[in-house]
């Protein structure tokens, strides 16, 4: 069973910059394929970024593209989310979520329901 752990949230500024990290324990890493999602107060849950499980290919949301990177490094087993320029419609507490099939596929997967398994989530707080 895949336990997912995410940190590096906080309160920033307007403009700033925070990197998240997701670790994962319970599956082999590189046989994950990865995401983030965020949900604001009030509003439902939405897709930020995804990364395959070799790390080759990535998708963003068009509201974050440009200045959120996914990367992950399957060595440590954990995925990242380096965003900045971060603006107060970035405020959300971030979740990271996973995906595990048998097959191998090198794709990305932008649907909440495409994903096993849930964190906790970080808040992320920008003040303007």
């Amino acid at each position: 069973q895949v336990q997912l752990d995410e940190s590096g949230g906080g309160l920033v500024q307007t403009g700033g910059s925070l990197r998240l990290s997701c670790a994962a324990s319970g599956r082999t890493f590189s046989s994950l394929t990865m995401g983030w999602f965020r949900q604001a107060q009030g509003k439902e849950r939405e897709f930020v970024a995804a990364i395959s499980r070799g790390g080759s290919s990535t998708y963003y949301a068009d509201s974050v593209k440009g200045r959120f990177t996914i990367s992950r490094d399957n060595a440590r087993n954990t995925m990242y989310l380096q965003m900045n320029s971060l603006e107060p419609e970035d405020t959300a507490v971030y979740l990271c979520a996973s995906r595990w099939r048998p097959a191998y596929t090198d794709t990305t997967y932008t649907s909440r329901a495409q994903y096993d398994t849930w964190g906790q989530g970080t808040q992320v707080t920008v003040s303007s």
